[in-house]
């Protein structure tokens, strides 16, 4: 069991999917866990629900977050958006949401982390990137963008850090049964007329050679190792979760 009891843990986009599942597993494990989330009702219900504390945040304001003083020995870089368009009409402004949200955003509060970290001599930093941290996809050219400078902000600062205690490491899910991964595929059987099990064969698990979709739960618990005492030696690595996608 990884016993995290004198631990503090910052978890972003933690009031929901795979932030709520990370949050739930860190807390029991011991960690006293803040819950970052732009919604705030939510961040607290999920809070309140493991005796954690929220921080209604909003990271895509990075300006504000400069200078911020954070005190936690676990940071998971969580929170995160998709939006689709061919380049020729990806709106500017939502390319720089997607990569100030999820690529500056995790630059800035690993700036806020690592002096305390370092004092420690111990600290643990999870990015959770994605299999299109690796692979790309059309019409995803933010999204692949951002995921791909993340693991370069990973391997640098497991560069950086490692000598002092602390490490950092990616995860790399795939396709993973959230709600709203849910949602998406009844909304594309509706709209293109077959069943919710053909739309998971052959859009979700196109790519995969595993026949199911991960579960919040597994990338939690990769979540975990990664920031326990057995992992003191993975750093900078990326930890894919895609059935075999990136295995092609």
């Amino acid at each position: 069991m990884v016993d995290l009891s004198s631990k503090r843990a910052l978890v972003t986009g933690g009031a929901s999917g795979l932030g709520k599942a990370m949050s739930e597993a860190l807390a029991a494990a011991g960690a006293h866990v803040i819950v970052a989330d732009v919604d705030e009702d939510s961040a607290k219900a999920v809070a309140d629900t493991i005796g954690g504390e929220e921080w209604t945040v909003n990271l895509a304001d990075t300006s504000a977050l400069e200078g911020v003083d954070l005190d936690v020995d676990i940071l998971v870089n969580n929170a995160g958006i998709q939006r689709i368009h061919p380049i020729t009409e990806f709106p500017l402004e939502e390319w720089r949401l997607i990569n100030t949200l999820m690529l500056e955003a995790p630059f800035v509060l690993t700036k806020a982390v690592l002096p305390g970290m370092y004092e420690k001599g111990w600290g643990r930093i999870i990015n959770l990137s994605s299999v299109h941290g690796l692979r790309a996809s059309a019409n995803k050219s933010a999204y692949v963008a951002a995921k791909h400078g993340l693991m370069g902000l990973t391997k640098t600062t497991a560069l950086e850090a490692g000598p002092r205690g602390v490490t950092c490491n990616a995860i790399n899910p795939g396709y993973v049964l959230t709600p709203l991964v849910k949602g998406q595929i009844a909304d594309q059987a509706k709209t293109n007329g077959i069943s919710e099990g053909e739309v998971l064969e052959q859009v979700f698990l196109g790519h995969s050679a595993v026949p199911k979709l991960a579960e919040p739960d597994d990338i939690a618990q990769l979540a975990l190792f990664l920031a326990s005492d057995a992992a003191a030696v993975i750093n900078g690595s990326a930890h894919s979760i895609d059935g075999g996608w990136t295995a092609a």
